[in-house]
């Protein structure tokens, strides 16, 4: 029973202190607490997504890799033309249709083929991985920028206590400590906006890695399945 009243005495206590606060540190906080909300909201959404993403991409491997007819290929792609694995697939797959329908002799064709499979292919991959990686930047910008304005609403506090202590022209501690807590709320406020949005951060730059590895792995077995049919035609045509 103490130690629940200590935490009760505790709680009333911040936000007596939240609601007696000056202008200046309610902004910062406010502030701090909209950058909060939308950093957990970013977090929990990409956590979701790139799970998502992974074990999608493990299932697109599996039967990805079991393909060795191109019009299987073409029609398993087009089928899953939803994930993003297959997506980025589609725009090499697009870019070979183009070459094949256009009237360039074949082995000029197949001399092009290499480098435009592969621009178009890092084309869409690049653009998947943008849209995998949109939101977390905001994260960065909350790790860098929470703690400085926290330290704004800490130097703030401070202010205030000083100017406090002249106009009742004593340094008691009655007359400081409010100015100094709301200091160190601010502070704590800040610290507790940057911390996690820094780790998540991290962890999704390293997610992204592990997905950018994916697309290469799929990129480079597409192009393995493009050879193989290159090579038929070429047999077909005797050359």
């Amino acid at each position: 029973m103490g130690g629940v009243f200590n935490v009760t005495l505790d709680s009333s206590a911040v936000l007596n202190l939240l609601s007696n606060a000056t202008l200046a540190v309610k902004i910062v906080l406010f502030i701090l607490l909209c950058m909060s909300v939308f950093s957990w909201t970013i977090i929990f959404y990409k956590l979701f997504l790139f799970s998502f993403v992974k074990g999608e991409n493990r299932r697109f491997f599996q039967l990805f890799n079991d393909i060795y007819d191109f019009k299987k290929l073409e029609n398993f792609l087009e089928t899953n033309s939803n994930k993003v694995s297959a997506r980025f697939l589609l725009a090499g797959l697009d870019e070979f249709k183009k070459i094949g329908k256009s009237s360039l002799p074949l082995n000029v064709k197949i001399k092009i083929l290499e480098d435009n499979l592969k621009r178009a292919l890092l084309n869409g991959k690049n653009l998947e991985l943008l849209n995998l990686k949109r939101g977390i930047p905001f994260l960065a910008t909350c790790s860098n920028s929470a703690p400085f304005i926290g330290l704004f609403g800490t130097v703030w506090g401070i202010m205030h206590s000083f100017h406090s202590i002249g106009l009742q022209k004593t340094a008691s501690l009655a007359t400081v400590a409010p100015g100094i807590s709301e200091a160190l709320i601010a502070t704590a406020f800040g610290l507790v906006v940057a911390i996690p949005a820094t780790m998540a951060y991290n962890y999704f730059l390293s997610k992204l890695q592990d997905i950018n590895t994916d697309f290469e792995l799929f990129a480079n077995l597409f192009l393995n399945h493009i050879q193989r049919n290159l090579l038929a035609i070429k047999g077909e045509d005797g050359e």
